[in-house]
């Protein structure tokens, strides 16, 4: 989902990041608060007042999402959901869950923590406002208090929606799961109504292009083709966690891999290895053990006259924790470390040795398998190698 993201600060342990695309829309949002909203909410103030609004506003938008999604956070953390961090798009705000959630309280509990985490700051907001408002404070002040406090309303609202993945969409799906047992069922009805209502948006968002509201009709057409696009990849993440997980990776992995030696010069991992195996990565054998990772990216780094004298010891990069995996990993845990690390090809160990390699595309061809199967393949079985 994220391209370029930087980190921002650590909250509560989680680390909290911003994807370029926030910059996009928080110009756009300060452009229009200094523009059109401020200066029609608080009349009489100089461009420069307003400008300072648009900034401060924006700036609050940023911390009450954090606030919204380090609520969903902490619910998660406490049963046991790993986050992997919270992230700020052009979309709004994500806690990275690692997994989902074991049963419906928690699905329940984790989704209306955001939307009640907003009420209650747009609650406080409207608080500080009054007190702002009954001490003649400033109208810049004001201002900005009254907007952060009607975001965050609005921002509980329309995540009430029972449109999956928005948290009223998990609610609902919490409250289908409690009543059926069953995650898949509730995952496809939840996805549906995400699916519908991101329609409803689109259309809402033709019109409005159409009636000259370019600005506002874009943003909920955009809005609109999101949802559905994540409602439908929450539905393929479902059905995958529950065709995959329990599958040991020892049972799909590739235990013949391709290495290559740390003394080999570019020059021949390029001929004889790229060439003849049609791989992009290999890992980096010595004396029998996995000692890092090289690939065509690295060698592309190195001048072309360089690469008869250049060992592939030089540019190998040297194995961290996200390259590996442990036979007994199921299939859909290695896929979510692929998908979070952007790595395709994964080094199985056991104590150090190698065991194989798995790649994204072994994965996705279970996947397949089991997709025209529908006949979960060995889960008691347990492969010896684990």
């Amino acid at each position: 989902m994220f391209l370029y993201r930087f980190r921002l600060f650590s909250l509560f342990g989680f680390k909290v990041s911003v994807d370029a695309s926030w910059f996009l829309l928080a110009t756009l949002i300060s452009w229009t608060l200094a523009a059109t909203v401020f200066p029609a909410l608080t009349q009489g103030l100089t461009v420069g007042t307003y400008w300072t609004m648009a900034i401060a506003a924006t700036l609050g938008l940023l911390l009450s999402i954090v606030f919204h999604e380090t609520a969903h956070s902490l619910v998660a953390r406490h049963y046991g959901m790993p986050i992997g961090g919270i992230t700020l798009f052009i979309f709004g705000g994500v806690a990275e869950m690692n997994s989902e959630p074991g049963r419906p309280r928690e699905e329940l509990l984790m989704a209306g923590a955001g939307p009640v985490a907003s009420l209650l700051l747009a609650a406080m907001l409207i608080l500080l406002f009054g007190i702002v408002a009954a001490s003649d404070g400033p109208a810049s002040v004001g201002g900005v208090l009254w907007y952060l406090a009607m975001l965050n309303f609005a921002l509980a609202l329309f995540n009430l929606v029972p449109a999956f993945p928005l948290d009223g969409g998990r609610i609902f799906r919490a409250i289908l799961w409690w009543w059926r047992g069953d995650i898949d069922w509730a995952t496809r009805i939840a996805a549906g109504a995400g699916s519908l209502f991101g329609i409803l948006l689109i259309v809402l968002g033709v019109i409005g292009v159409l009636q000259g509201d370019f600005v506002g009709g874009m943003w909920r057409f955009l809005i609109g083709m999101f949802l559905r696009s994540a409602a439908s990849a929450s539905c393929d993440e479902t059905l995958a966690r529950r065709l995959l997980s329990g599958i040991p990776v020892a049972r799909i992995m590739n235990p013949d891999p391709i290495t290559v030696q740390p003394g080999l010069s570019v020059q021949g991992f390029i001929d004889d290895v790229v060439y003849r195996y049609h791989h992009r990565w290999f890992p980096v054998l010595d004396d029998g053990q996995v000692v890092g990772t090289v690939s065509t990216t690295q060698a592309a780094e190195v001048e072309r006259t360089q690469w008869p004298s250049t060992p592939i010891g030089r540019i190998m990069r040297p194995l961290c924790r996200d390259d590996i995996l442990a036979p007994r990993a199921d299939a859909f845990a290695a896929l979510t470390q692929m998908r979070r690390t952007g790595q395709s090809r994964l080094v199985v160990l056991q104590h150090g040795a190698l065991l194989g390699i798995l790649s994204s595309r072994d994965v996705l061809r279970v996947l397949s398998f089991e997709q025209e199967l529908e006949q979960p393949m060995g889960r008691n079985d347990v492969d010896q190698t684990g």
